[in-house]
């Protein structure tokens, strides 16, 4: 039987699950299978991007599954080198094309740096042709998120950033709620750091509901209305990160929880010069 993932509602009414599956970091060789296994499990929105370099394996995976295409959520990101008005519609071409869809559901900017006013711009007459139902941001912080929005027309659907127990951003979302922008959780399970499944809060509370670590932080994740894509190639780790929706975690549960808030990354940090540089070197074949 398929789980019934509940949805969020986007600024501009689109509806999009509110967990999905995600494939950073997963080989291209083995990207169909994961999907494939992914949409078998019941997963309707699938996130890859273009800097993973898998969006092919994706595509295969969504054309073999004969789930129809107005079932399905789809999301891929614009990387650094193809920003610009118009180098970003042909990297948008490009995507569609590996994907072998007609149009997408989210497209987002991968990162704040670089000409990204000039993508937006493209992204704009993207949306406005039907091309992507909805365009979003990913990694903004919020000072660039609020001059980002005070110089453009269309307010971003989505920002997609690194969110999870040890790094709540809940700035963050307090400030895309006034602006009505769905905030999107990269590793929200903090990438199995900082002593994540062993931490003894979360095994305490997930002893309490007879679930998992990683279920726990991802209903917390989705108590706060946060969209979570949770990564995983093996199947049986699949079904256990979307059984997530028959329990809920108590008002003192999410403040233990939020106790365990770091205030900082611990995954990567987009204010360190040297890591702005890198990344803006970074060069795939997009």
């Amino acid at each position: 039987m398929t789980v019934q993932i509940p949805q969020v509602t986007l600024n501009n009414g689109v509806r999009m699950p509110i967990l999905g599956f995600g494939v950073y970091q997963v080989a291209p060789e083995q990207t169909e299978q994961a999907v494939t296994d992914a949409l078998a499990a019941g997963y309707r929105l699938i996130d890859t991007a273009a800097g993973y370099e898998n969006e092919e394996a994706v595509g295969r995976a969504i054309t073999k599954s004969g789930i129809p295409r107005d079932e399905l959520f789809i999301t891929t990101k614009l990387w650094i080198q193809d920003y610009g008005q118009d180098s970003t519609k042909r990297a948008f071409d490009r995507s569609l094309d590996r994907l072998g869809l007609d149009y997408l559901d989210l497209y987002l900017i991968h990162q704040p740096f670089g000409d990204y006013y000039g993508a937006w711009r493209a992204m704009e007459d993207l949306n406005r042709a039907g091309r992507t139902r909805a365009i979003g941001v990913s990694n903004f912080y919020p000072d660039r998120l609020v001059d980002f929005i005070t110089h453009n027309e269309i307010v971003p659907a989505v920002n997609q950033i690194e969110t999870h127990v040890f790094f709540q951003r809940t700035d963050d979302q307090k400030l895309m709620g006034e602006y009505n922008i769905q905030q999107e959780s990269w590793g929200p399970l903090a990438q199995g750091g900082q002593g994540f499944f062993d931490h003894p809060v979360l095994v305490d509370i997930a002893r309490a509901h007879d679930k998992s670590v990683a279920q726990i932080a991802l209903r917390w994740l989705v108590q706060r209305e946060i969209v979570v894509i949770p990564k995983s190639v093996r199947p049986e780790r699949m079904a256990e990160n979307l059984d997530v929706f028959d329990f809920q975690l108590t008002d003192d549960e999410m403040a233990r929880i939020a106790g365990l808030d770091t205030g900082r990354s611990p995954i990567f940090d987009h204010h360190d010069p040297a890591s702005v540089k890198w990344l803006g070197g970074v060069r795939f074949n997009t």
